[in-house]
């Protein structure tokens, strides 16, 4: 199955190299490229992309603002922020824009190709440097929370669940969906058919009542199933 990617970022030469890049893999088709968050929302439609790989700084409609147009237009598009800013409130706006992924350009080139793989999975990537600050997020909610005599103050759909709602299986699933790895390579390291795994997915965010990969990504560094 070949991915759709769309690039968007004010630089040709940006471009171009990334597109000579991802266009070495066999499953990889960049269909439309955008110098702007303006374009980018008008090419969306026409070209129709898988994944939008889309930088943060551009004049215009930047792409915290795109990234937020692009979800609204089209949810089932995954959009892969690759930025300069190795800075926590880019990183954390993205995500809250909807990015599904947060890379910086100094990353190695095959770190790049398996962001773009586990995003188009409809899984969610952080840079391993960068994922530190959702734990140190929740460890400073938690502390005032906890300060304040209540109870640690929970994201979207967090409710009162815990790693107990979930089967043996249901966890090794979260575990390795919180590594980024796509469907199909934890169907693999477990043994079962990437349909069975997205059926555990589904199973998963119906009981902890969440919605997307990163809400559960978060979830399980908060309770301590994975460490950043």
């Amino acid at each position: 199955m070949v991915t759709r990617l769309m690039l968007v970022d004010d630089h040709l030469i940006v471009r171009s190299g990334v597109k000579v890049l991802l266009e070495t893999q066999q499953d990889f088709l960049v269909v439309g490229e955008a110098e702007s968050g303006s374009e980018a929302l008008e090419k969306v439609a026409e070209c129709k992309p898988d994944v939008v790989i889309m930088d943060i700084s551009m004049p215009g409609v930047d792409g915290l603002q795109a990234t937020r147009s692009v979800k609204e237009a089209r949810p089932e598009v995954s959009v892969l922020a690759l930025t300069i800013h190795e800075d926590k409130q880019y990183f954390f706006a993205m995500l809250s824009a909807g990015a599904s992924g947060y890379l910086t350009k100094q990353a190695a080139a095959d770190e790049l190709i398996s962001a773009v793989r586990s995003v188009a999975a409809g899984n969610v990537y952080l840079q391993p440097s960068l994922a530190r600050w959702l734990l140190e997020d929740y460890r400073r909610l938690s502390f005032q929370t906890h300060d304040a005599g209540e109870c640690l103050e929970m994201g979207p759909g967090d409710g009162h669940f815990g790693l107990d709602v979930l089967s043996e299986r249901e966890l090794q699933v979260l575990e390795l969906v919180a590594h980024g790895l796509p469907s199909p390579q934890i169907g693999k390291e477990l043994g079962i058919s990437p349909k069975t795994v997205s059926r555990h997915r589904e199973r998963i965010m119906h009981k902890l009542n969440m919605h997307s990969s990163t809400e559960l990504v978060k979830f399980a560094i908060r309770t301590g199933l994975v460490d950043v």
